[in-house]
C-alpha cells in the first residue's frame, strides 16, 4: 500500500507556484461544469477558477465550449478573455474537455475530412499551450466527457447492442487515436520545455465488464487505443472501496503501455454524492463528506494521479427545481463539509513542506511528505 502511493507522488506530484507564493503540490481537484448558481459579477468559470485557488487547491477542470466565435480550439484558448485569465492564474494541473467537432461525429465512422479536424485542431491546440505556457509548470490534459455514456448510450443491457455495431465502435477508437496522434505529434515538433500536455479518455461504466464481461469502453476500447490517461468517472463503484479499487486495476490492466508515463495511469475524473434526489434527502452534509474521504483514502491506496471531486457547484436540479446539491459550496453560499476536508488537505500539505524545507530536506521531499499523506487520510 504505501509502495503505490510513493509511486504515485513520486511520479506524478509537480511542483506548482501557489497563489501564495510556496511551491507544493496536490492530487486532489476538483471541476465546474454547467453550474446552477454563482455569487459575483465575474463569468462562472473566473468565479470557480478563483474559489479553487482560495480553497489552496491547484487542480481544476472544465469543458472548452463545442461552440466558439474562433476559427479553432486553439484560437479560442489565445484570445478568448475569460479563459486566457483562468490559464493564466497560478493553478498547475487543468483538465479540459475538448471537443472540435459535434459530439458523437464518430458514429457513422470518422470521415476523411472529419479525421482532418479532429486532428488539426487538437494539434493546434497542443502547440499553443506548449508554446504559450513554456516554463510555467503547468500541466494539461485534453479529454472528453463520460465516454460510456457516449459509447453505449446507457448502463441497461438493452444498450449493449450498441457496442455490437463494429462501425461505431471503431469509429470511437479512431476518434481517439487522432486526438492521441495530434497530442503526441505536437509534442514531437515541439519538445515540452516547463509545461506538459496529455490527452486521456474518460470511462464511466467498467463495473459492467470487470463483473459481467459486457462490452464497454474498458474492454473494447482501451486495449486499442494507446492514450496517455484514464478517467475514470466512478460512480458505479464509489460505493464500495473495495470494487473501486478492483476497478482501477481492471482499467490499469486494459491500458497499452506507453513509455515515459508513471505507472499509474488511471485517475478519479468524477465522483460525488447528492444530498437530495427525487424529493428526498440522500446523504446530509457529513454523510456526503464521510463518503467522499472513504473514495479519496481508496484512490490514494491505489495510487491515482488525480481525484476530482464532482463539483465546486451543483449542476442538478430536481422535477420541482430543488438543488440536488452535488456541490462543496451551497447556493446560498454555504461551504460544505466537503470544501473543508479539500481546504484542510491543501492547507496541511503546505505545512509540511513548510516543515521539510526548514528540517534541510530539499524539494520535491521525496518519501517524507509522500507517507505523511497517506497518513493524513488514514487518520
Amino acid at each position: 500500500m504505501v509502495a503505490s502511493v510513493l509511486a504515485l507522488m513520486m511520479g506524478r506530484c509537480v511542483l506548482a507556484q501557489a497563489s501564495k507564493g510556496q511551491d507544493y503540490c496536490s492530487i486532489l481537484g476538483t471541476q465546474l461544469i454547467g453550474g446552477k448558481y454563482q455569487f459575483s459579477a465575474d463569468p462562472m468559470l473566473l468565479e470557480g477558477a478563483r474559489e479553487v485557488l482560495e480553497m489552496g487547491l491547484t487542480v481544476y477542470k472544465f469543458a472548452l465550449p463545442a461552440k466558439h466565435a474562433f476559427a479553432s480550439l486553439a484560437q479560442h484558448v489565445a484570445q478568448d478573455q475569460v479563459t486566457r485569465q483562468v490559464l493564466d492564474l497560478p493553478l498547475s494541473q487543468y483538465l479540459l474537455w475538448v471537443n472540435a467537432q459535434s459530439e458523437g461525429a464518430w458514429s457513422h465512422g470518422l470521415k476523411p475530412e472529419q479525421v482532418l479536424r479532429e486532428y488539426r485542431h487538437v494539434y493546434e491546440l497542443t502547440a499553443h499551450l506548449l508554446k504559450a505556457y513554456r516554463g510555467s509548470g503547468k500541466s494539461f490534459y485534453l479529454g472528453h466527457w463520460e465516454g460510456d455514456n457516449m459509447l453505449r448510450g446507457g448502463i441497461n443491457k438493452s444498450s449493449d447492442a450498441k457496442m455490437e455495431d463494429a462501425v461505431r465502435v471503431q469509429g470511437f477508437i479512431d476518434w481517439l487515436r487522432i486526438r492521441q496522434q495530434a497530442v503526441d505529434d505536437a509534442k514531437r515538433d515541439i519538445p515540452p520545455e516547463g509545461v506538459q500536455v496529455w490527452h486521456y479518455t474518460e470511462v464511466n461504466h467498467p463495473t459492467i465488464s470487470l463483473l459481467e464481461k459486457r462490452p464497454s469502453i474498458a474492454n473494447k476500447v482501451l486495449p486499442k487505443v494507446a492514450v496517455d490517461f484514464v478517467s475514470y468517472s466512478a460512480y458505479d463503484s464509489q460505493h464500495d472501496a473495495d470494487l473501486l479499487r478492483r476497478t482501477l486495476d481492471y482499467l490499469q490492466a486494459q491500458l497499452k503501455a506507453k513509455p515515459g508515463l508513471p505507472a499509474r495511469r488511471v485517475f478519479i475524473g468524477e465522483y460525488g454524492f447528492w444530498t437530495w434526489k427525487d424529493g428526498r434527502v440522500q446523504n446530509t452534509p457529513a454523510q456526503q463528506d464521510e463518503k467522499s474521504r472513504q473514495v479519496i483514502r481508496a484512490a490514494l491506496q491505489w495510487g491515482c494521479p488525480f481525484i476530482l471531486y464532482w463539483q465546486l457547484y451543483n449542476n442538478e436540479l430536481d422535477a420541482d427545481g430543488r438543488q440536488r446539491g452535488f456541490w462543496m459550496i451551497d447556493d446560498k453560499g454555504l461551504r460544505q463539509p466537503i470544501y473543508h476536508t479539500h481546504r484542510d488537505f491543501a492547507q496541511w500539505v503546505r505545512g509540511e513542506v513548510s516543515r521539510l524545507r526548514s528540517s534541510g530536506v530539499s524539494a520535491p521531499f521525496g518519501a517524507e511528505l509522500l507517507q505523511a499523506a497517506q497518513k493524513y487520510f488514514l487518520r
